[in-house]
């Protein structure tokens, strides 16, 4: 008889997004004349941006023509759209990263749970706590977490760095040695960052002890501060002990369009073997690449127009995180976030639990949001809103929480 992957039934519950989901339904169902503001999941709400429709609607006409039809893309990605990435995001910043080492995808969180696949079941892990449950989650798939503690909320195996209050929600480094260490700046979800300085120390400090970063800038593009870097290759050495995964949803809108990219500089080596020879091969074997259209799409970003419209596009959201920041302040929450990143991280009020205060902000406010806890036992007692909604919400949303809360 077939048997299961029987570390998929150690995972907890559902994926957290999931849980809200259903939480959600289940109040309307009972509430039918209640409306919701939703502030929970960070789906953007904007349309994608002119310039990005129009590259689409081109690339639609392409595939309707035998001469300029475009079938299955190649294993990296298209090269108009590495050599994109590779100058604006990489070069523009005196960067040393070429198209070559650019691996196109449908997305980061993809990236983000595939790339532990290349390493070897027993590497150990470090990640935040809170962390975004991906990071964890896959890991418990591929048998590399060890048991679960329902007291502590914590894996055997795993290394957690708790990012609270205390420490300004940075990570410290590990006492005990990782192999792979997951980094997210800005945080998601606590929306705080780290600098130059503050990065180059964990740059260094993988190199010294043989460990892979896996960097996650998803949410780069809402940087606003000018020490705080927006590529881990900004700093000496990353090269050769870290891989970073970008993204087109944050930055572009496009989390119905989903692009994404890995970038596996060829200096980072285990031994001998190059890990971007491992990638390209796991690439090529299990992905057929994100279509041609979309990847057109994914062009446009770096056009000059594409630049000025998607400028103003964060900047809508980056409005509403300032709302959401300063009513929050304002109405007395103890609040960060917020100026690097579309997330505002608050502390939940009184003894509230995470989950609690859940229940609170939707019953009294009609407020959905995330629950710290969902990101790891750090987050307990703090509370995730995402600046994505529409501006009037946003402004509804605060005014209801003000009044209600």
């Amino acid at each position: 008889m077939f048997k299961i992957n029987e570390d998929y039934l150690k995972l907890q519950g559902s994926y957290l997004f999931s849980m809200i989901g259903k939480k959600v339904a289940a109040y309307q169902k009972e509430n039918p004349d209640k409306s919701i503001i939703r502030l929970g999941i960070g789906d953007v709400t904007q349309p994608l941006a002119p310039v990005i429709i129009e590259a689409l609607h081109r690339a639609v006409d392409e595939m309707g023509s035998a001469d300029t039809f475009h079938g299955y893309a190649p294993d990296l990605g298209y090269e108009f759209l590495r050599n994109a990435i590779a100058d604006n995001d990489y070069k523009a910043r005196g960067c040393d990263i070429s198209a070559d080492e650019v691996f196109v995808s449908d997305g980061a969180k993809c990236d983000s749970g595939n790339i532990q696949e290349i390493f070897a079941k027993d590497n150990k892990i470090a990640v935040c706590d809170p962390v975004y449950p991906v990071y964890i989650d896959t890991n418990v798939m591929a048998g590399r977490t060890g048991t679960f503690n329902k007291e502590t909320e914590t894996w055997s195996d795993v290394i957690y760095m708790p990012c609270t209050g205390e420490n300004d929600f940075k990570p410290e480094l590990p006492k005990k040695q990782p192999d792979l260490i997951y980094l997210c700046f800005p945080n998601n979800p606590t929306g705080g960052t780290i600098t130059k300085d503050e990065l180059q120390e964990w740059v260094d400090y993988a190199n010294k002890v043989g460990a892979v970063i896996i960097y996650d800038a998803a949410y780069e593009a809402y940087i606003t501060e000018s020490n705080v870097p927006h590529t881990i290759y900004e700093c000496d050495g990353a090269r050769t002990c870290a891989i970073e995964l970008r993204s087109f949803s944050k930055n572009a809108g496009f989390t119905g369009l989903r692009l994404g990219a890995a970038i596996v500089p060829k200096d980072l080596k285990s031994g001998d073997v190059s890990l971007h020879s491992l990638w390209a091969r796991r690439h090529g074997t299990k992905y057929n690449g994100a279509p041609y259209i979309v990847q057109k799409a994914g062009e446009a970003v770096y056009s000059e127009a594409g630049k000025a419209q998607l400028k103003e596009q964060v900047a809508y959201y980056m409005n509403n995180a300032t709302t959401i920041y300063n009513g929050l302040k304002d109405a007395g929450f103890e609040v960060s976030g917020g100026i690097n990143a579309p997330y505002i991280w608050l502390k939940t009020p009184g003894n509230l639990s995470s989950w609690e205060f859940f229940d609170l902000l939707l019953s009294k406010a009609g407020v959905v949001g995330t629950p710290g806890s969902g990101f790891g036992p750090s987050g307990e007692g703090y509370f995730r809103l995402t600046a994505f909604g529409t501006h009037e919400n946003t402004v509804k949303a605060i005014a209801k929480i003000r009044e209600n809360i």
